[in-house]
């Protein structure tokens, strides 16, 4: 009740102020906004909007909308002008958020592409008073939106929904330009020379080594494969993998689970394991993995910084995630994931997806090792020399 009363505040001071932001001059450049908030995966993968239309119109002001910890993965892009931060202060603070939807009204954007497709987002798109306001049809809140897109459930390519969703949010502004439809990050040669060091100081030759990084978690509980699971396949590709780096991809808070799940592992895997080679921070973990041969492990950011960073990954999906909407670009040569609807499709018959949520733990458990071992080793065979084949 008392947020709806503020929407009704904000709608009122709106159309007493239409006109005090509307008039743009005739020889201003075209101003875009583009707003993706919440994950890194997200941010990333709606990057692609900013490169493209940054393509179609080189001279515009591309602006891209996104939350704090986000940052790192879009730092240094070219296609982007302005990287304006959504802090923490504007969700908890009405007047903080308030202020912050009127100074993106003074910007005076020609166009306002909403990714994001929730109440923070629809009201930002709405109060932005762009001549153009694109979002989703499913997701319209306020009639924020003055051009709506379809928001399909059902994939029709590889790239997966993640990709055909945003793609339909600009494709129709493209004019004749080929769209990109991968997502990129940006690093510097410094960076690149600097991460170079990293491995250095773990006596780590990346020219001679195979490294390959293992996502350990995913980005909550429900999403993360079982730790005596993971254990196993650890424990396989040391085996496999004799002369190989396995790094773990987790944060610093999660140092001491990662510590007891090394402490479970086989010998073998035990010194193929380097656990101090590792980012303080998103940028670093990118620089590291960008000299990694391949990452496997959870879906998450950092699958999807890996995409970005054209490596090879294999994902594990958790049985509530959608994996037609998460998995992109899986073309079972660069990049593949399993599921475990995969193996056993019967089940998710019984379920909706909230069930499905619910049960997560316990369908999590029925994903073996054993289903998809083999297939695993197959595809790091593919993009790392065995010695043992």
């Amino acid at each position: 009740m008392e947020f709806g009363i503020f929407i009704l505040k904000l709608i009122l001071i709106d159309f007493f102020s239409f006109n005090l932001y509307s008039f743009k001059d005739s020889i201003s450049i075209m101003k875009i906004l583009v707003i993706q908030q919440k994950m890194i995966g997200d941010v990333l993968i709606s990057s692609i909007i900013c490169n493209n239309l940054k393509k179609a119109y080189p001279n515009a002001q591309i602006d891209y909308l996104v939350n704090s910890f986000t940052i790192p993965v879009i730092i240094n892009n070219p296609n982007i002008n302005t990287i304006i931060e959504f802090t923490d202060e504007y969700k908890k603070s009405k007047l903080s958020f308030f202020k912050f939807i009127f100074k993106i009204r003074k910007e005076r954007y020609d166009i306002v592409i909403d990714a994001y497709g929730k109440l923070e987002s629809c009201l930002i798109t709405y109060f932005s008073n762009a001549s153009q306001r694109i979002g989703y049809r499913e997701k319209d809140k306020f009639f924020a939106y003055n051009k709506k897109v379809a928001h399909p459930n059902k994939k029709e390519t590889y790239q997966g929904l993640a990709i055909e969703r945003r793609l339909n949010l600009f494709s129709f502004l493209m004019k004749k330009n080929k769209i990109d439809s991968y997502p990129h990050i940006f690093l510097t040669p410094q960076e690149i020379t600097e991460s170079i060091s990293f491995f250095e100081k773990q006596n780590i030759n990346i020219v001679n080594t195979k490294t390959l990084m293992i996502s350990a978690f995913g980005s909550e509980e429900n999403k993360t494969y079982p730790i005596p699971y993971l254990i196993e396949l650890i424990n396989v590709i040391a085996t496999n993998y004799s002369d190989s780096v396995i790094l773990l991809n987790y944060l610093p808070s999660q140092k001491n689970q990662i510590k007891d799940i090394v402490s479970q592992c086989s010998p073998e895997a035990k010194n193929r394991i380097n656990l101090d080679l590792i980012g303080n921070d998103l940028r670093s973990l990118i620089k590291i993995l960008y000299h990694c041969n391949i990452l496997i492990g959870n879906d998450g950011g950092a699958v999807n910084i890996a995409k970005a960073l054209n490596k090879p990954t294999f994902t594990l999906f958790s049985p509530w995630i959608d994996k037609d909407s998460w998995s992109i670009f899986e073309d079972n040569i660069l990049h593949k994931a399993v599921h475990l609807k995969d193996f056993l499709p019967e089940i998710f018959k019984k379920f909706s997806r909230k069930q499905l949520k619910k049960e997560s733990e316990n369908l999590y458990q029925k994903l073996k090792p054993e289903l998809f071992q083999k297939e695993m080793i197959l595809f790091i065979n593919s993009h790392i020399k065995n010695n043992h084949v």
